[in-house]
């Protein structure tokens, strides 16, 4: 059948039966499949041979003749008041569903179309690509002409419309450039953001793309082509998976030289469409029109009309600050830079010697101190090279992917945006000027073969010396850089009770009271900055009690001592003494739930909690065991994956069935796992490092392993340690994203934690993760 014969031909092409076909090669075979088929099928339906007033019209990807695979196809069976229309349209459609080909039609006479056009934006500009495909020609072009010419008249009119829906549509999709896994059709930059530069061009209100959007166009089709061939689906998203098969088939190298093209080209559009939204926005001038009205923002800085730009005295080759005083005023109003006022500083601009004079130090610090507008201000600095002259070693980072799963933007993209994060944190800390550089710079050494924050640190003095701050705010910079991940890292992985963790801190840090405050308002910055959920009420619980500790301790406070177990614990392992079986106390707080769990004498306790833990759906994000006469009791934090905390008495029966051994933990977790699809980390392997405890002494060490989240991970992590005769005193679990920190403090019930020991565990844990 024919409806066959086109899934099977579309099939053959994107499986290379013939000889692999390139990116836009395969675009245009597409093309040619689909419009043959379509003539074929019009002519069956009726198209041709009926009187005239009946055509078949493409709009979208076919229209464009850029059909990507698995695209919908968009058709508009255009009549002028055909009886027939209704048969023909059936006898068309059908096949195409039989066919299994995703369609959008609809079917309209010239009139009605344009009507649509009028109350739907979408509509008005789709018909900009109408291309006709069969029957009446000269209807098909009738619709065309009058589409475009009711589009010429109508779209400065619509800019307000269409403006609020584009803004709209980059905050639900985020931005192409800069993003680790940008959506290449509807983010800020990339395809749908072309077709709006086209519609503008179309109006009149801007030129048609050049050479450089022209490319961004083809290689983001080339992209979107690669990506869904590979996932033999309708997917826009990139994923960090995808990349490295897309750019292997682009002969781009790896993901990271992929995701340097795409952000370039992402940026190139998204900068071309602030500027056609911007110019088409300005009412047309006239020689009786005002002019617009010069507001000074700061010396040789004016707002001009609804652009930041030089004033008319301003002579950029005599004033090295003056690049940085544009820039700050730009993100201080939230108004971009003019073009024009940026080439010229491209041109004329001095280069900032070191040591930069005071006013360039206090204009960096008002720049990156401005909040959200200093992301704008950055990247039209950033286009025009303008960026690098103030840091040179920004090239190391820019546009580099992230290699952790849980950022959600690139290096560069993520320093800024822990900017704008610790902007708001300036009334915190005693040194806002230098919490903003820190923040700048805390991951400045990635990119490189090196420990990036050993290395960072390095830069940051470096920097920090240039611009002329004191030989000790340099090193403060510098520490704050080389220690960033300090604080979350201990408290998320390390037991903050004890005295021996917080002296940990307070030597590293040197007992700089000026440093912990900085570093404490940096850890919450860079985790905002990172990605949802990451700064979550337990992490930030968590770093704020280690930061009063180290205060303390630094203020010659003493540390009171580790709480030992209190009344209502030491009754619920009374409880279980006395009944045989596992116990449950349930608080909440907040988003935070404390299990309090407790089993008799000789019965398992992480194992089987962990595991019931895991069945509520509860994340658990710390673990304290401690013993007592008659049996064990257990401390969980956790907080819910969604919905609300688990019903008390369903968990209480649950776990001392678990205790029990009643309860076949492990067949409900497979089962629950399998209901849930697994992080998509191919390629991850999980690792263990192993830690002294500087709590215990040589009796105890640290394992952490670090490995892809799964349902009941620290069940099968904690039955592997109880197979190796492990106790355990402390669990830590950090979920970062799609992966797992968990830090376990363990010593083994005889003897010492020697290698062979370690060995052991090592292979029975990672066995468990995998």
């Amino acid at each position: 059948m024919v409806e066959g014969g086109l899934a099977e031909a579309a099939n053959r092409l994107l499986e290379g039966h013939h000889g692999r076909l390139g990116a836009a090669a395969l675009r245009a075979a597409l093309v040619d499949l689909y419009e043959f088929w379509l003539s074929r099928a019009a002519t069956a339906a009726g198209v041709d041979t009926a009187e005239p007033g009946v055509a078949l019209v493409a709009v979208g990807g076919l229209g464009r003749r850029e059909v990507v695979p698995f695209s919908d196809l968009d058709l508009v069976l255009v009549h002028d008041a055909n009886p027939k229309v209704g048969e023909i349209a059936d006898a068309l459609w059908y096949p195409l569903w039989d066919a299994r080909v995703g369609l959008d039609h609809s079917v309209r006479t010239p009139g009605e179309a344009l009507k649509v056009a009028t109350e739907d934006l979408r509509t008005a500009m789709g018909l900009l690509d109408a291309r006709h495909i069969a029957g009446d020609e000269e209807l098909s072009g009738r619709l065309v002409a009058a589409a475009r010419e009711h589009w010429r008249r109508t779209a400065r009119k619509r800019l307000p419309e269409l403006a609020e829906s584009t803004r709209a549509r980059w905050q639900r999709s985020g931005e192409l450039a800069q993003s680790a896994e940008p959506d290449l059709k509807y983010a800020r930059g990339g395809l749908r953001d072309l077709g709006l530069l086209d519609a503008f061009a179309a109006a009149q209100l801007c030129d048609r793309p050049g050479q450089e959007l022209r490319a961004a166009r083809t290689l983001l089709l080339d992209v979107r082509t690669e990506l869904r061939r590979e996932l033999r689906r309708d997917r826009d998203v990139l994923g960090v998976v995808e990349a490295e098969l897309v750019a292997g088939e682009l002969e781009l190298g790896d993901r990271f030289s992929l995701a340097r093209r795409l952000s370039g080209a992402g940026r190139t559009v998204g900068y071309a469409v602030d500027v056609a939204l911007r110019s088409a926005a300005e009412p047309p001038r006239s020689r009786f029109s005002r002019r617009p009205s010069r507001i000074p923002l700061d010396e040789g800085v004016v707002l001009h009309g609804s652009e930041v730009a030089l004033a008319r005295d301003a002579i950029p080759a005599r004033d090295p600050g003056l690049l940085l005083r544009v820039a700050a005023a730009s993100a201080r109003t939230g108004n971009p830079i003019a073009p024009g006022t940026l080439r010229t500083l491209a041109d004329s601009a001095p280069e900032l010697r070191a040591p930069w004079p005071q006013q360039a130090r206090q204009a960096l610090t008002a720049l990156l101190g401005a909040g959200e507008g200093l992301v704008d201000a950055v990247e039209a600095l950033d286009r025009t090279g303008l960026w690098a002259r103030l840091f040179p070693e920004w090239g190391a980072v820019r546009d580099l992917p992230p290699r952790e799963p849980v950022h959600v933007w690139t290096v560069d993209r993520h320093l800024v945006r822990t900017c704008v994060e610790a902007a708001g944190l300036t009334t915190t800390v005693s040194r806002p000027d230098l919490l903003l550089l820190g923040a700048l710079l805390h991951d400045i050494g990635k990119g490189r073969e090196a420990d990036h924050s050993e290395l960072g640190a390095r830069i940051a003095a470096q920097v920090a010396t240039r611009i002329g701050l004191p030989e000790a705010d340099a090193a403060l910079v510098s520490a704050m850089v080389r220690h960033h991940l300090l604080l979350p890292h201990t408290a998320t992985r390390r037991d903050i009770s004890e005295l021996e963790t917080v002296e940990r801190v307070a030597k590293t840090i040197d007992g700089h009271a000026v440093l912990l405050e900085l570093l404490h308002a940096l850890a919450q910055a860079d985790s905002l900055a990172t990605g949802p959920g990451m700064w979550t009420e337990w992490k930030a619980g968590l770093v704020g009690e280690l930061v009063r500790r180290c205060r303390g301790l630094l203020h010659g406070k003493p540390l009171p001592a580790p709480e030992p177990i209190d009344e209502t614990q030491r009754e619920l392992v009374s409880a279980a003494a006395r009944s045989a079986r596992g116990q449950v106390r349930v608080s909440t707080s907040g988003r935070l739930t404390d299990v309090v769990l407790a089993v008799p004498e000789g019965a398992q306790l992480l194992a089987p909690a962990a595991g019931v833990l895991a069945l509520h759906s509860l994340q658990v994000h710390s673990a304290v065991l401690r013993g007592h006469p008659g049996g064990h009791v257990g401390v969980f934090t956790a907080s819910p994956k969604f919905g609300s905390p688990p019903d008390t008495a369903l968990l209480r029966e649950q776990f001392a069935r678990a205790v029990a051994g009643t309860l076949p933990l492990a067949a409900k977790l497979a089962e629950k796992e399998s209901a849930y699809e697994s992080p998509n980390l191919a390629g991850t392997a999980p690792r263990v490092l192993w830690f002294d405890d500087e709590t215990s002494g040589h009796s105890t060490v640290v394992l952490e392993l670090r490995a892809a989240d799964r349902v009941g991970l620290l069940y099968r992590v904690a039955g592997a340690l109880r197979e190796c005769r492990a106790e355990v005193r402390w669990a830590r679990v950090a979920t970062l994203g799609t992966a797992v920190v968990d830090s376990f403090a363990i010593r083994p019930r005889h003897g010492s934690p020697d290698a062979a020991w370690r060995h052991k565990v090592e292979r029975a844990v990672l066995a468990a993760a995998v």
